[in-house]
């Protein structure tokens, strides 16, 4: 998602004559959102009939069809999808063109989810056996579907977790006659996962930042409360509300999502640190 920003401003300063627009938000963070816009970078949230220079595809990626309406509206398109999410639509296509019932494991209103799902049932040889399931009692309630069809396959949504998908393959294990799993989690948020577990273990209280809206942070927040105390904050003005947190606390951790500026993080450091001191 670094990367995302990155190209995007570099884009802005090679051309800075030229219109630049991102088709939805960049990444879910409004401090970022704001820093594009005052450099000139617009978000649309559609996409006009009429197009006027460069339309940037965010990372979270777009079906095939919005690619053609960007391009005949009159865009030049610069596609900064997500090699990894580009490869959950590449595994979700060849499952749907296979004729397997194809769950996607994903937040349903998700960006990347939508365009997962949208790109799958393009390809489908039946675009109804496409579905998208956000926990396992939604899964559950196709259970009868399951069970009548021969082969079933699964993505991942690239934010999701390990735990939600052994939960997933323990379930259709039993219920299928051909399963085939494709574990698409990105090898970052895996790795930002496990890290942030283990600090987990050895804190009293966990501080996870980051925007609300944002996936993988909130899957990150999601998985510390099952081990210690966790709060989930998207600046340092929020700790003002968690002062009780804070007091006889011996111990505690900071994380981030991957779309959390780094002078957010420091902020809210600091302002913790002001919070200890105090209590002192």
């Amino acid at each position: 998602m670094r990367r995302a920003v990155d190209t995007t401003k570099k884009l802005k300063l090679k051309n800075p004559d030229t219109k630049i627009s991102v088709l939805g938000e960049l990444i879910h963070n409004s401090h970022v959102i704001c820093e594009l816009e005052n450099l000139g970078i617009n978000t649309l949230k559609e996409l006009p009939n009429q197009g006027d220079g460069i339309c940037i595809i965010r990372s979270h990626g777009e079906s095939e069809d919005i690619f053609n309406q960007v391009q005949k509206s009159g865009f030049e398109i610069v596609d900064l999808t997500c090699f990894d999410v580009k490869k959950v639509q590449s595994k979700a296509i060849d499952l749907a063109k296979n004729n397997y019932l194809v769950i996607i494991l994903g937040k349903p209103e998700h960006p990347e989810v939508m365009a997962i799902c949208a790109n799958a049932k393009k390809y489908a040889v039946n675009p109804e056996n496409i579905y998208v399931c956000k926990n396992l009692e939604s899964l559950i309630l196709l259970e009868d579907k399951i069970k009548n069809t021969k082969k079933v396959g699964v993505v991942l949504q690239t934010t999701q977790t390990k735990e939600f998908l052994k939960e997933v393959v323990d379930y259709l294990a039993d219920r299928c006659s051909i399963l085939t799993v494709q574990n698409t989690i990105c090898p970052s948020t895996t790795l930002r996962q496990n890290e942030a577990k283990k600090l987990a273990t050895e804190s009293d209280l966990m501080v996870v930042v980051g925007s609300k809206k944002s996936a993988n942070t909130t899957h990150l927040a999601e998985l510390l409360r099952d081990i210690t105390s966790t709060i989930h904050i998207e600046n340092e003005s929020e700790l003002e509300n968690y002062s009780d947190k804070f007091i006889n606390i011996k111990s505690i951790g900071i994380t981030a999502g991957a779309s959390t500026p780094d002078d957010i993080i420091k902020s809210v450091v600091q302002k913790i640190e002001n919070i200890i001191r105090k209590d002192k």
